[in-house]
């Protein structure tokens, strides 16, 4: 028996519509937008603006973040197989592994949902609607969107992660058994292929062959062959929380949100120190980290938003 260490296999998938997929990552996704929409609205009217004010500023967002994060996963962490697979970059379809048929109809595709975003493109692809939105609304400055909307944007951040851990993806390194935290991704790509799976068990879907190499004595063998690993992505959720918590109470607290950019700052620093650190336990994104060596593509691209959230903390700010 395992020191707290757990076996990790659920259905990525919470159910169906006819041939579309609702996972748990996509409704994670979708609650985020909606809390993200409800917290705005309480600074809104608090700060005395509208709420279709608000609309226009969530439909900017919402489309910066969706494509910013695609465009992000796709340039920084994965252009070798996009390179030769464009039709999948703007669409939620994969090559299928397995034979499925895209809604019954075209062979060689299924429906996946979004399952590859990036962080690091979605803080850019926010940045820029957001530019977007005041050259529209010129009462509202970019610097007073952006205090605002970390508050959202970090207890966003949860949802999404959680949500990666729902698709067994960005998982983390190797760790012995016995490491209180020690979970078996039985999904995870690297150690267990889907194709492996469905070849060994002989199963019609990837489902229930993931489901009879945990349950069925049979397959004990390749059970054990999967290694624990960080749960890396619940550890960098956890700590999202707490940027949340501190966030939330500088705004409604305090008056740091009288400084223009302060509260924005603090949320790039915290944000991606979290992701600094937390990428020493996770495994290898894939990127451009072989060429530059010593730290993770996740790490190089941290940097430039630490050093900028450094600077609006701390720069003189002119009293009117």
């Amino acid at each position: 028996m395992h020191f707290l260490g757990i076996i990790w296999n659920p259905n990525e998938t919470l159910f169906n519509l006819g041939p579309i997929q609702i996972k748990y990552y996509n409704l994670l996704w979708i609650i985020a937008f909606a809390v993200g929409w409800y917290l705005m609205k309480k600074i809104f009217l608090n700060e005395k603006k509208s709420v279709e004010q608000l609309d226009s500023l969530f439909i900017h967002t919402v489309l910066g973040t969706m494509l910013g994060a695609r465009l992000g996963h796709v340039f920084f962490y994965d252009w070798a197989y996009y390179k030769n697979h464009l039709l999948e970059i703007l669409l939620p379809i994969r090559e299928s592994e397995t034979g499925n048929l895209l809604f019954g109809l075209i062979d060689g595709y299924e429906f996946t949902g979004f399952t590859g975003l990036a962080s690091h493109g979605a803080t850019i692809g926010i940045i820029i609607s957001t530019y977007l939105y005041t050259k529209k609304n010129p009462d509202f400055s970019m610097l007073w969107i952006f205090d605002r909307m970390t508050i959202p944007v970090a207890i966003g951040a949860f949802a999404v992660r959680l949500g990666n851990f729902f698709n067994s993806e960005i998982n983390g390194k190797t760790v012995d058994e016995s490491f209180v935290f020690a979970t078996k991704f039985i999904r995870d790509s690297d150690d267990l292929h889907p194709s492996k799976a469905l070849g060994i068990t002989k199963e019609r879907s990837l489902n229930a062959a993931y489901d009879a190499i945990e349950n069925n004595p049979q397959f004990s063998q390749y059970l054990a062959e999967i290694p624990y690993r960080h749960p890396a992505q619940l550890y960098e959720g956890v700590c999202y929380i707490f940027v949340f918590i501190l966030l939330h109470y500088l705004y409604w607290k305090t008056d740091k949100k009288n400084k223009p950019g302060y509260l924005f700052g603090l949320f790039l620093v915290l944000l991606w120190t979290v992701r600094f650190f937390v990428e020493f336990v996770k495994k290898s994104q894939g990127g451009f980290e072989e060429s530059l060596g010593i730290l993770s593509t996740g790490q190089w691209l941290s940097i430039p938003f630490i050093i900028f959230g450094l600077y609006f903390m701390f720069r003189p700010v002119k009293s009117n």
